[in-house]
């Protein structure tokens, strides 16, 4: 029976942005119990790749998991996903599974490419250098590109509203303004055309940069009202983190209205009754 406790679908390894290696992190799975761990490499993205893995790398993730699936048979179902971001230009065919992102906003006056989710500095010249200031317009922008992640028909679409992530004390924008809400949930019932499941993701708060989760109450409580399904997931880039606040997030979901969410297992997306 699946058991959303047991299953971590979105990771990161050392051959990406992660800490540790693919070897680690399954050594972790396996020792902490689990059913079925995923792997989703950031894809390789020319735009930057600080963060993302590079065409040998890609080769290498592919090749160390194969073994790594031999290795673990019958003991822990491994599976090679991958986290495609807006900007890629690798093809998720292929793949066990693929979520779509977006972790950049490329500049409508300057075309220079910003990283949305790391540095407050890149965050501030985007606004000030794309959108006169104006933060609710760069939020805009964000969300017009999560919903042309979601027409690639990703199997999970990841952290919605990742944009959210430094603005801490709403430096940027304000997320309970309706302007900021409202252009979150138009994106989110465009994307639920091309994509009907959203992950929960517990990455923000693990790593310490919210002590909420992806996507915001106002969204998850949406979702449901449209007929999605979720996925909790932990985003991890560690060993420790691999179902970090999982319980949390099942229980954000009851208050959303589901009782339900789906795993990932070796057989692809099953329910897990709440």
């Amino acid at each position: 029976m699946a058991d959303y406790r047991l299953s971590s679908a979105h990771c990161h390894s050392n051959l990406c942005d992660g800490k540790n290696t693919l070897q680690d992190m399954a050594l972790a799975a396996w020792k902490q119990g689990m059913q079925t761990l995923g792997f989703t490499g950031h894809s390789h993205t020319p735009c930057d790749l600080e963060y993302c893995m590079s065409p040998g790398r890609t080769s290498q993730y592919k090749a160390d998991i194969t073994r790594l699936k031999a290795q673990y048979a019958g003991k822990l179902e491994i599976l090679c996903g991958l986290e495609w971001d807006q900007f890629s230009d690798t093809d998720p065919a292929g793949y066990d599974y693929f979520i779509g992102s977006v972790h950049y906003i490329c500049g409508p006056k300057t075309g220079r490419y910003y990283e949305i989710d790391w540095r407050e500095q890149d965050l501030q010249e985007c606004m000030d250098n794309e959108f006169d200031g104006d933060g609710f317009a760069m939020a805009e922008h964000y969300f017009a590109q999560v919903e042309k992640v979601a027409e690639k028909h990703p199997d999970i679409l990841g952290h919605f509203d990742l944009i959210k992530k430094i603005n801490g004390e709403g430096k940027f924008f304000d997320e309970a303004s309706p302007r900021y809400q409202q252009a979150a949930l138009h994106a989110l019932e465009k994307a639920f055309a091309g994509c009907k499941l959203l992950e929960i993701n517990t990455g923000a708060v693990s790593r310490g940069f919210r002590k909420d989760f992806y996507p915001a109450d106002f969204l998850l409580a949406k979702w449901h009202e449209l007929g999605g399904d979720v996925i909790i997931t932990s985003d991890s880039h560690s060993t420790d983190t691999l179902t970090a606040y999982f319980d949390e997030a099942a229980e954000a979901a009851r208050k959303a209205g589901f009782t339900r969410v789906m795993v990932l297992t070796g057989h692809g997306f099953e329910p897990c009754e709440l």
